[in-house]
């Protein structure tokens, strides 16, 4: 088995620090760690088997960051990954609850045990399971987003009427 590369639009200079932000922040505040250890944590997280993604902290946040995983159930490119604001990963109907579970975030520095569901580029539903999400916080207390990682099922249309 060969491990995908990671994309050019990951391997850049001012990409790497926030990656690692995105694992030591985890660890920090959960005491868990994100991806295997590896001589390249960059590459760590892009092959990691479950979803990972991120959002900076902007008025309106938008992805810096998806893993394979999550480019495979979002069926985007990184590119456009990292051009949609993160509130677009929710249904409209499901987008207030999203906001709620980021706001406790940032009061609670982590939440765990997230179900939901999201949508991808397609239009398809797909579940959520076992989701954590963080905030990205640095050694001296400073927010610089937020992230999460968690596993997915496909959504299974309804069953015929009898």
């Amino acid at each position: 088995m060969t491990t995908a590369p990671l994309p050019p639009h990951f391997d850049t200079a001012g990409m790497r620090p926030r990656l690692a932000l995105i694992a030591a922040s985890y660890q920090r505040l959960t005491g868990r760690r994100l991806a295997a250890p590896a001589d390249d944590l960059a590459l760590a997280l892009w092959t990691a088997p479950r979803v990972i993604v991120a959002h900076a902290k902007e008025e309106d946040p938008i992805f810096f960051f998806g893993n394979r995983a999550a480019l495979e159930q979002f069926e985007m490119s990184a590119e456009q990954f990292t051009a949609m604001p993160s509130r677009l990963s929710a249904e409209p109907m499901l987008r207030e609850a999203r906001q709620a579970l980021l706001d406790e975030v940032s009061r609670n520095g982590f939440v765990d045990d997230v179900a939901g569901i999201r949508i991808s580029a397609t239009g398809r539903r797909f579940h959520i399971e076992r989701a954590t999400v963080w905030n990205l916080i640095d050694e001296h207390g400073s927010i610089h987003g937020q992230a999460a990682t968690f596993d997915c099922r496909a959504d299974t249309p309804p069953s015929p009427a009898l």
